[in-house]
């Protein structure tokens, strides 16, 4: 097997549990702050993981609508096979890799359906093009072929070319609730830095966050 190993040096940098903020949400606000100013291409993008109910794991790249002291809001369509996935087992990984820069934010938790006059606001916020897409594709269904797909989005944009698009019943906002958020600092000699922020429920709230240093 051909080795594809890089041995980049990513540098002396610490990151210490003392640099970061007690609230790893606020945390993860100023590093993804700091991926934007580093030019990133899509920063708010990440890889969301689920499990189905077959005990299949799958990975895809979503985009991040929105943070609070909440979670983590990102939008699809419920119908999909993260949207299947996430009614079967509501409980998924999402990974931020800003390597350039060399972060990387590791999340667990939950994922919960948004109210819906949350996803009402961000769908009215996405441009129109955008949402007629939500209305001319049925998201992770096999289709015959790219022509088919052109064609169902041309028939969607004559039916709204002259009203507002309403939200379909069927796409919608997620917000991960989060009980595990690992923030990782490359390090040289793959001495990386990881500290990780841990919470439980306990009598139907969550307990403070934990925060301890894991080995690299």
């Amino acid at each position: 097997m051909e080795s594809l190993g890089r041995h980049e040096d990513y540098g002396q940098a610490a990151l210490h549990e003392t640099h970061l903020l007690a609230d790893p949400i606020a945390q993860f606000g100023l590093w993804l702050k700091e991926a934007e100013e580093a030019n990133i291409y899509e920063p708010n993008a990440f890889v969301i993981s689920t499990v189905n109910n077959e005990q299949q794991p799958r990975s895809r790249t979503v985009l991040l609508k929105g943070v609070d002291e909440h979670g983590f809001f990102f939008a699809t369509n419920y119908l999909s096979r993260k949207g299947q996935a996430i009614d079967a087992n509501p409980k998924v990984s999402a990974v931020f890799g800003w390597y350039s820069i060399y972060h990387q934010v590791i999340i667990e938790g939950v994922a919960q359906v948004v109210p819906e006059l949350d996803s009402d606001e961000y769908f009215a916020s996405r441009p129109h093009d955008s949402q007629v897409a939500a209305w001319s594709s049925e998201q992770s269904q096999l289709i015959e072929n790219r022509d088919a797909l052109d064609e169902q989005f041309r028939l969607a944009l004559e039916k709204f070319k002259d009203s507002t698009v309403p939200r379909p019943d069927y796409w919608g906002g997620y917000r991960i609730i989060p009980t595990r958020i690992e923030f990782w600092k490359g390090r040289s000699n793959r001495m990386h830095d990881r500290i990780e922020y841990v919470r439980s429920i306990e009598d139907g709230s969550f307990t403070a966050w934990q925060v301890q240093r894991l080995q690299p």
